[in-house]
């Protein structure tokens, strides 16, 4: 995880060579050096289970986001055999695959004031079991209105956990790993993606009637490990904080972080800021909500970077590629649907390779230049698909089929890389303590509702413009993405989630130097 000092063992060689070098010119303090070393290995074995239990809560959490990709996955085959098993019609495909977001952003909503309520961990619980249930709903549905039924379920789950997990792991990490950690979610979207497009391949030689009650009936399993989860995993700290529960979010810093005095130092970090947001809540929750809706120019520009980012993600057309990824590559010219569904399993494993490069590297060189990287690159692989789909259309074969295929996954690829896993780290650690739930639900709202308008619409669009028109559509909009990260997304690493809130007073300190305090103090460790 990058996360081990610098520099551990050798400084372990130094007090032992100290010790005998006192040894040889003086008899004295020899005891003194052996406690030295004796604590010395005891910090090293803390901060070892430290990070362990960090790591361990992270992942658990973080099957809540598999359950969503692999839906997600799952769904872009299965609905191959629906239409042919239910005989439903197109549009019907379109709403069965685009509710699922559009009804998510009310759970998103529900989720952000229901966390602050009944704590982040529970929020994600209810979230959960609602999931599972819209999820049994479907795989036993005999119908277009069942299965409207179990997806509207689903949907609501979604949004609880979809706006929750990223914001649970940015409140237990430390400032160093945070963006590391809280990118997990998006690791596991992807696995769970990958998963479900290894499960349309290989239920697809099943009945029409089975195979794909199956794929979506096995997105229930991750369900019931993350029910075990609950109950093993600590509450967020700054949540029981929020709650008046101190010694409780002692506890959990000190279980969190390495060193005692900066547990400490974060918990009366975490007083501060709730002791303001406490003094203001007394007008009730609806001066939040208040407030979202005319912000302060500080807020306003934690809401544009926020939502934004968010908006972003979607409207770059990442789920029509990974919903419709049959349809895209069949106008590619692939043919067969066991083809088609195993070149969906490498989209998959493309989407699920590259997001470990952001992990790696978010907390080594930051948000901002990952997100150029990304952005830049989408737009000229949305390029390059919108050019091979045209190429095939006029009837210039040649590479084109492979082009595209290619294409696509290097446009998976880049949004792994970047915007993919960056949008929920920076969703969930740019707002103040107060406003850090409903403001969260804000974003996850806003990209489940363009993430809906893309997936229900993508069909329609397509038949209207063509898929390599609408593919030329999602380069401009990326395009603008690179221009929207340039001039409102600041960048965070190394600071704390109560340091970042200064980022936004004031525009122009955006641009100073990237090497903080933090930074020095942890090199100096």
């Amino acid at each position: 995880m990058g996360l081990v000092g610098i520099g551990e063992e050798e400084r372990a060689d130094s007090l032992k060579g100290m010790r005998e070098y006192k040894r040889m010119g003086s008899k004295v303090e020899d005891d003194d050096f052996e406690d030295d070393l004796v604590h010395y290995q005891r910090q090293l074995k803390r901060r070892k289970s430290t990070r362990i239990y960090v790591f361990a809560c992270a992942v658990f959490v973080s099957l809540n986001s598999l359950l969503l990709g692999y839906d997600g996955g799952a769904m872009s085959g299965a609905i191959i055999f629906i239409q042919e098993d239910l005989r439903i019609t197109e549009v019907q495909i379109e709403v069965l695959v685009g509710c699922l977001n559009i009804i998510s952003l009310f759970g998103s909503i529900a989720g952000g004031r229901t966390s602050d309520i009944i704590g982040r961990k529970w929020t994600m619980g209810l979230g959960a079991v609602v999931f599972q249930a819209g999820v049994a709903v479907m795989t036993f549905a005999d119908s277009f209105r069942a299965l409207m039924i179990g997806r509207l379920l689903a949907g609501v789950g979604m949004g609880f956990g979809g706006m929750i997990t990223s914001l649970y792991i940015a409140e237990i990490s430390p400032t160093i790993s945070r963006g590391t950690l809280t990118s997990f979610p998006e690791i596991f979207v992807n696995l769970g993606i990958l998963l479900g497009y290894i499960s349309n391949y290989a239920f697809a030689g099943l009945s029409v009637h089975i195979n794909w009650r199956v794929m979506l009936g096995v997105g229930i399993l991750p369900s019931v490990f993350l029910g075990l989860a609950l109950f093993v995993i600590p509450e967020s700290p700054r949540w029981l904080v929020m709650q008046n529960r101190v010694d409780e979010a002692r506890l959990v810093l000190l279980k969190t972080h390495e060193d005692e005095r900066e547990a400490e130092e974060r918990l009366a970090g975490i007083q501060v800021a709730a002791g303001a947001g406490n003094s203001a809540s007394k007008h009730g929750d609806k001066s939040v909500w208040l407030e979202l809706l005319c912000p302060s120019p500080p807020l306003r520009r934690m809401l544009i970077a926020g939502i934004g980012i968010q908006c972003f993600q979607q409207i770059t057309g990442i789920d029509a590629a990974v919903v419709y990824s049959p349809t895209i590559f069949k106008s590619a010219g692939t043919k067969g649907n066991s083809n088609l569904l195993a070149a969906t399993v490498a989209v998959g494993v493309t989407k699920t390779s590259f997001i470990l490069v952001a992990i790696f590297l978010i907390d080594k060189i930051g948000r901002k230049p990952l997100l150029y990287v990304s952005t830049i690159g989408m737009t000229v692989c949305l390029l390059s698909v919108a050019v091979s789909l045209s190429l095939l259309k006029e009837g210039v074969a040649g590479a084109a089929p492979l082009l595209a295929i290619l294409s696509v996954c290097s446009y998976v690829a880049f949004f792994s890389i970047g915007i993919g896993p960056i949008c929920w780290v920076l969703s969930s650690e740019i707002f103040p303590l107060r406003y850090r739930a409903q403001a969260a639900a804000l974003g996850a709202a806003g990209n489940r509702v363009c993430s809906g308008l893309i997936t229900m619409s993508f069909l329609s669009v397509s038949r209207a413009i063509t898929v390599a028109g609408t593919f030329f559509v999602f380069a401009a909009l990326s395009a603008a993405s690179v221009a929207f990260v340039y001039s409102h997304v600041p960048e965070t690493r190394g600071k704390s989630l109560e340091q970042i809130e200064s980022l936004f007073q004031n525009p122009r300190d955006r641009k100073g130097s990237h090497v903080e305090m933090e930074d020095v103090e942890h090199l100096v460790q």
